[in-house]
């Protein structure tokens, strides 16, 4: 344990030691206390300005520094280079798992659409639409007949 005195210096941190005389007193041993530890240390704490040092370069330093930057560079590649093929596995799988849901689900869409088809192509659908737009089959001398002439535009299909 420090006195009040030295737990003050260091705090408040005193700048020049006091000089005081301790007179000589004897002490009969029988009455007297035990000394607090450190009672009769005194800290003298002196501010010290580096600002003006210039620190010493060190070449060995520098190299080791660069050759630390190099090894882990090269060891962050090499670890890279390790892991890639894996990850870029894993991402292609991810891929293709979703290539065969969109698939399905394609698939799916497509049975949908043809059923539809069926239903609004179906005869009996088109033959109510038909009643109920008053559509009649024409009479078989109104039918026209197109005449295979060179040129006609309804026959301007290559051969």
């Amino acid at each position: 344990m420090a006195s009040l005195a030295t737990v003050y210096n260091r705090i408040l941190g005193a700048k020049v030691a006091p000089e005081i005389e301790t007179p000589a007193v004897v002490v009969d041993q029988a009455d007297s206390l035990r000394a607090i530890p450190n009672e009769d240390i005194y800290l003298f704490v002196k501010d010290i300005d580096n600002s003006r040092v210039i620190r010493q370069a060190d070449p060995k330093a520098r190299i080791d520094c660069w050759r630390m930057i190099v090894s882990g560079g090269i060891a962050v590649t090499f670890l890279v280079g390790m892991l890639l093929p894996g990850a870029a596995s894993r991402i292609a799988g991810y891929q293709i798992q979703t290539l065969k849901q969109d698939q399905q689900k394609l698939l799916n869409d497509k049975a949908a659409l043809e059923l539809d088809e069926a239903r609004l192509l179906s005869p009996a659908r088109l033959e109510q639409l038909a009643k109920r737009q008053q559509f009649i089959d024409p009479a078989p001398q109104k039918i026209i007949y197109l005449d295979a002439k060179p040129g006609a535009i309804a026959l301007n299909v290559k051969k």
